[in-house]
């Protein structure tokens, strides 16, 4: 069975926008370039520029559902983003903090803490593992979620970084502890990914739709994609072939 590259994803702001891409290249010891570059601290917070720093000091999907539907596009050095509820903008988050923190602020949850801050990470982005992880995912698993869930399933529920098709469903979950190539580089999977409510809101509207963690339930564990981290450098692009090494 061919395994292939179908979609590349990188989150410039942790847990506010997604954008695609058509290549990327891995180094041992980072994250997926580009992904994950800044974090918006929160007033309950706390983090410093340049360290890695757990999820629950930032503002997250999983308590502010509306941050879903946030898309990103890189332009130069500024990030463009876009929410259905929101007006566009171009920033740079450092340069236009107060821009970007007055822009987010309607998007947090009622009762929630208020952003306050950009942090920017270090040499690898401020992702969810302590370890320097990327995100892999089935889109056969999807499928399958999706049905279970009577409903398609957007892959941006997720967050992922790379998206694989042609496997068999929840194939993924036997790789753990092995050696996979992606293109020309090579990762090694080292864990399942347990999922949170964010995955419950429509990247299209934002509003929660869909017990997406009742659904995985059913299957015993509330894991979705793995991750992995990069072993030997290499580039991977879409349509590249994906095999274990």
């Amino acid at each position: 069975m061919t395994m292939t590259i179908a979609s590349l994803w990188r989150h410039p702001i942790k847990a506010v926008g997604r954008e695609a891409v058509s290549e990327a290249a891995l180094s041992p010891g980072e994250t997926f370039p580009g992904d994950r570059l800044w974090a918006i601290l929160h007033e309950a917070g706390t983090a410093v520029d340049g360290e890695w720093s757990r999820c629950p000091n930032f503002i997250r999907a999983a308590s502010s559902p509306a941050l879903m539907a946030v898309e990103a596009k890189s332009v130069g050095d500024r990030i463009e983003l876009r929410h259905p509820d929101r007006p566009t903008i171009t920033v740079d988050p450092v340069a236009d903090e107060t821009t970007l923190i007055d822009w987010l602020t309607p998007l947090v949850g009622e009762g929630r803490a208020a952003p306050v801050k950009v942090v920017r990470s270090g040499a690898r982005g401020m992702t969810d593992a302590q370890e320097p992880t990327i995100s892999v995912g089935n889109l056969a698993s999807l499928r399958d979620l999706s049905e279970r869930a009577g409903t398609d399933l957007s892959e941006h529920r997720f967050r992922c970084n790379v998206w694989l098709d042609g496997l068999a469903p929840w194939e993924e979950f036997e790789w753990v502890g092995k050696s996979l190539r992606l293109g020309t580089s090579q990762v090694e999977v080292i864990e399942r990914i347990g999922r949170c409510q964010s995955t419950a809101a429509s990247p299209e509207t934002g509003e929660r739709d869909v017990r997406t963690l009742d659904v995985l339930d059913t299957f015993g564990h509330r894991d979705f994609t793995v991750g992995v981290v990069v072993k030997a450098p290499g580039t991977l692009k879409l349509g590249d072939t994906a095999v274990l090494a």
